[in-house]
């Protein structure tokens, strides 16, 4: 049984979730799925988190997929399979439905179950050495609508059908060329470049990147909840933070968010 755990940190508005099982290439077992959840929920109920970054143990993998070793003990039964599954999308739904933003930061390989955790992210920073690929097609596994819808919305149909059909490894700028991570860069740069973009997320307004999220979320989902954005809109108009946004433009001062 893999040792693996999910580390979680705050770093004053960061949050910090880090896949720690490097024996394994950090790939993520059945006890790591089942933290992110609750994880992600605490985040959320953090007003002075405003950012969440989530990475790989070391340099060598930011998630080399699901952990495979626990497939024959966890997932040898039409019942264990339901409940190993439901334990994966409910980590995805956390991801994407958490109203902070979600930053991936990406060093070495990021496969299958790994790049699918990515893709619940909202943004994707990756190194000169990250290494791209969904193998299901070598291993026989079915990826589900919602999981290809992700890969659709993310980078297109032709290229999502290249990664699928294919089963092939990218490198960095493959994956940058196609639209898979916002940004490639030397390794060594990496995570500064991300602690200073979730920082400075994390001084903007909460409730309108919220806002954001929830629009996007609606706008890539088969059945997006258009209502619930308008909702978060509304609420940013009506909030103290707007009247602050407003008052910091006209004295030409930083704004002082609260999130309220």
């Amino acid at each position: 049984m893999s040792a693996g755990i999910l580390r979680v940190e705050r770093d004053g508005p960061i949050g910090r979730l880090t896949f720690d099982n490097t024996a394994r290439r950090n790939a993520i077992n059945a006890a790591m799925w089942r933290a992110i959840p609750q994880a992600v929920s605490e985040f959320n109920n953090d007003v002075e988190i405003r950012c969440i970054v989530l990475r790989g143990q070391g340099e060598v993998a930011f998630a080399a997929g699901a952990d495979i070793s626990e497939f024959e003990t966890r997932r040898s039964s039409d019942e264990q399979v339901r409940a190993y599954e439901a334990g994966v999308d409910a980590a995805h739904a956390a991801l994407e439905s958490s109203p902070k933003p979600v930053i991936a930061l990406i060093h070495g390989f990021c496969v299958g179950g790994g790049l699918a955790t990515a893709l619940s992210c909202d943004l994707r920073y990756a190194g000169n050495s990250a290494r791209f690929a969904i193998p299901a097609a070598r291993l026989g596994l079915g990826y589900g609508v919602h999981g290809n819808s992700r890969l659709v919305a993310t980078v297109g149909h032709a290229a999502a059908r290249e990664i699928m059909f294919t089963a092939r490894l990218y490198d960095a700028e493959e994956a940058l060329a196609m639209g898979l991570v916002n940004r490639v860069m030397p390794d060594d740069e990496l995570e500064d470049f991300v602690e200073k973009l979730a920082r400075d997320i994390a001084a903007n307004a909460p409730l309108t990147v919220a806002a954001s999220k929830i629009a996007f979320e609606a706008l890539i989902s088969p059945v997006g909840d258009f209502s619930s954005a308008q909702e978060a809109v509304s609420a940013c108009m009506a909030s103290e933070d707007y009247i602050e946004g407003r008052r910091a433009f006209m004295e030409k001062r930083k704004p002082q968010f609260k999130g309220r």
